[in-house]
């Protein structure tokens, strides 16, 4: 069995407890430049943005390094036995041929593998789709001083059956029961924040349930989600969490709808106060401008909200 965890890689800073992780790509570029700006206005000095692109996409974003950026190429954080497939979004893992890793598997595992080299006590993962809008630090994650899990308890039921099979795939990872009959806890939200210290024991939990390398356990599965992984692992193997919280400080478009200027400033002026971040999905197709102009022109008018990345 092997036990090779990720240690190397991203490197950690020492004055912070937050650092940010960005997956991105060269689709996703003004995007990813938009949250950048706004994680260096909205987050502490200390405070580090990882972003993690293909190999081939790290020249096109190398102009974002500074103090408080780095650009990682995603082979930093995959194994060896894993070959990329020229012009496909798949991967071949040599120590497992079959299947194939799809290209969403192999994303997040690499989410694992950055997270679990950090050594900092939070890791906010923010997709190039999301803004900071207000000054945010682990603080902003924590539930009577405690870093709190989100947990939707009964939020999986008959009307989402793929989140039943995230929920079977994470129980096999992780050595438990089948999940019973009904309706589940969901652990997918927008904002997300971990604890790197409770992934690098995760993927070790993972090592030593499947005697399998983490990398080539999860990259196997055909249904997966990381986030619900994680929720797994802190509810059903570590005993709970501390705290836990059923709302994020988010403010979210996930639906692959298009949204006008007017769209997007009803729902940033009509979300609950006190949100720090939003993410307006890049599947949704509201274009650059459109959607630069309704966070630009929130940003001017919402509480606290002076800042924000925007150009």
């Amino acid at each position: 069995m092997t036990t090779n965890l990720p240690v190397n890689g991203a490197s950690s800073s020492p004055i912070s407890d937050l650092a940010v992780v960005t997956p991105s790509y060269v689709p996703d570029r003004e995007l990813c430049i938009d949250l950048n700006r706004s994680v260096l206005e909205m987050t502490g000095p200390g405070v580090v943005h990882h972003i993690i692109v293909p190999d081939r996409d790290v020249g096109v974003f190398a102009g974002l390094r500074g103090p408080r950026t780095e650009v990682h190429a995603a082979s930093e954080f995959l194994p060896s036995s894993f070959i990329r497939l020229s012009g496909f979004n798949v991967w071949i893992n040599a120590a497992h041929p079959w299947p194939p890793v799809r290209g969403w598997i192999a994303q997040q595992i690499l989410k694992l593998a950055v997270v679990a080299a950090l050594h900092v006590d939070g890791a906010l993962l923010l997709d190039s789709d999301s803004l900071l809008i207000r000054d945010t630090n682990l603080d902003t994650f924590r539930k009577d001083g405690r870093i709190a899990l989100y947990r939707a308890p009964g939020a999986v039921d008959a009307s989402l059956p793929g989140h039943r099979q995230w929920h079977v795939s994470g129980r096999r990872l992780l050595g438990l029961a089948p999940p019973p009959e009904g309706d589940l806890a969901d652990y997918i939200c927008w904002p997300c924040l971990w604890e790197p210290a409770v992934v690098r024991d995760l993927l070790h939990h993972i090592q030593n349930v499947t005697g399998r390398d983490w990398h080539t356990a999860v990259g196997a599965e055909l249904h997966f989600s990381e986030m619900m992984l994680y929720g797994l692992y802190v509810d059903e193997v570590t005993g709970g969490p501390a705290a836990s919280v059923s709302e994020m400080c988010g403010i979210v478009h996930s639906d692959e709808v298009p949204l006008d200027q007017a769209d997007i400033e009803r729902l940033l002026h009509g979300a609950a106060p006190g949100k720090h971040v939003v993410m307006l999905s890049a599947k949704a197709g509201i274009p650059l401008d459109v959607r630069r102009r309704a966070l630009r022109s929130f940003l001017q008018t919402a509480p606290g909200s002076e800042r924000g990345g925007i150009q």
